[in-house]
């Protein structure tokens, strides 16, 4: 690709630092995914020499700046030289770190606004100090390990970056910050971390908790005056786990005592894992200093799993359930079911409880008699004629052009990328589809099928366009 295809090739002397690199990121915004913009590229610094020859990204880690460098390096290269007009070297540099703040505690009273919120709305739960001479609750599920975890290119980030923190304890990435939707499976990794260290070292003191448990234990500690017993039992933990961080928003007071946790945690070298159904930056009312607290280590992302890794999660849960699922039935489950991990699981569940009710093997049609109201809600909502609309108003031609016989690249393309979407989340067969897209012939049908599958492997502005349209038409 040429310079000229990039951005304007006119010299820019003038542009400052931020500007130049501000153009860099909206460019390779319109090509790669956004939560890989949020993760990868909007956290670097960029630093310019007066003649624009030479720019320095500072990057906050060695993790992130081999995989920026591995990654991303050879695209941002070309996009700065085709906007500076002139040739351009880039150098990637860890970021000196900050030094740790070091604060005091506010002492208010309790009783204030948040406070009766909180006890308002938290439902009743056991107090976290352990009973005198018991053993620390881990709150660890067992069963939630490396070994039982499904690894797939959706998680393969997330995964390698935890085994790292349970092998290394408070070393690199930390804290560690794993964003993705519902039912990805990032509780799955933070458990794992947990339960790898305790199987290295059982002395480890370690926790996992919801941030709603961590919110109500604050305000317990001070209704009932043992806040000495609860920053005890915090800032002495050697791994902390906690899930759900966005619920402490609009929670000056937990907000407060977490950020002084996180500090002594570090202090003592001890790791923090967080999750979230966001990236740091975009975590709404939460104190920036916690949040620059979030984003200081490594932040990955989980996206939701591809079709191979949910018929491999199927497969697996149904062995540990001590059922043979087969390939094909799992193929079946996995193209009708998209979304995440939980609804794979619940899909699977009815399947088994269909199976032994009626004393049946599992077959396709047993999974399609179990998922009969799933399957119904879904094909109402995803039809052909909605799927031909959708990627017609998105790619701004007619509807009419989905069954013509026109054939330039600009109707071609959407009408190939409308087949493909109708393969892929509806039952039809490839002749009903060629029907349906003007009496085309089978073959014309599955050409276009393979061919926008292979390309979505290789051309991430392809993927993240059909990513939006299955989002749309699945609602």
């Amino acid at each position: 690709m040429s310079e000229g295809t990039l951005m304007s090739a006119a010299p820019r002397d003038d542009r400052t630092d931020r500007s130049l690199w501000a153009a860099c990121v909206d460019r390779l915004a319109q090509e790669i995914p956004e939560q890989q913009i949020n993760t990868w590229i909007r956290p670097l610094s960029a630093t310019v020499s007066p003649d624009g020859s030479k720019v320095v990204l500072a990057v906050g880690n060695r993790f992130k700046l081999d995989w920026i460098r591995a990654q991303y390096a050879a695209r941002i290269s070309a996009l700065l030289e085709a906007e500076q007009g002139h040739p351009v070297t880039l150098e990637l540099a860890l970021a000196p770190r900050e030094a740790p703040v070091r604060t005091t505690p506010v002492s208010r009273p309790i009783f204030d606004a948040e406070a009766e919120q909180a006890l308002g709305e938290l439902p009743e739960v056991a107090p976290a100090e352990p009973a005198a001479g018991s053993a620390p609750k881990t709150r660890l599920n067992p069963a939630l390990t490396f070994a039982t975890l499904v690894e797939g290119s959706a998680n393969r980030m997330g995964r390698a970056a935890a085994m790292h923190v349970a092998g290394s304890l408070g070393q690199l990435y930390n804290p560690l910050f794993i964003y993705g939707g519902v039912g990805l499976g990032k509780t799955h990794l933070v458990h794992a971390i947990g339960n790898h260290l305790l199987s290295e070292r059982p002395s480890a003191k370690v926790l996992y908790i919801h941030a709603e448990q961590f919110v109500s234990d604050v305000v317990k500690s001070y209704q009932r005056k043992t806040f000495d017993e609860f920053k005890a039992r915090y800032h002495s933990l050697d791994l902390l786990l906690i899930d759900d961080v966005q619920f402490f928003a609009n929670k000056d007071r937990t907000q407060e005592e977490f950020f002084n946790a996180f500090e002594a945690l570090l202090a003592k070298k001890s790791h923090i894992v967080l999750t979230s159904d966001t990236y740091p930056k975009g975590l709404a009312d939460i104190h920036e200093r916690l949040v620059s607290r979030f984003d200081s280590g490594l932040t990955v992302a989980i996206e939701p799993p591809e079709l191979e890794m949910r018929v491999a999660i199927l497969i697996n849960k149904a062995a540990a359930e001590g059922a043979v699922m087969p390939e094909e039935v799992a193929f079946f489950v996995a193209k009708n079911v998209r979304s995440n991990v939980r609804e794979l699981e619940g899909a699977l569940r009815k399947i088994l409880a269909y199976s032994r009710f009626n004393q049946k093997d599992i077959s396709i049609q047993l999974a399609r008699e179990a998922l009969k109201d799933l399957l119904s809600i879904q094909n109402r909502q995803i039809g052909v004629e909605n799927i031909q609309k959708t990627v017609a108003d998105f790619y701004k031609i007619k509807v009419a052009d989905m069954y013509s016989k026109k054939r330039p690249a600009s109707i071609a393309r959407p009408r190939q990328i409308a087949m493909f979407l109708a393969k892929e989340l509806t039952q039809k067969s490839l002749p009903e589809i060629g029907e349906l897209f003007g009496g085309r012939d089978h073959t014309t049908v599955l050409h276009a099928v393979r061919k926008i599958a292979g390309e979505r492997q290789q051309n991430t502005e392809l993927n993240q366009q059909l990513h939006v349209l299955e989002q749309t038409l699945k609602g």
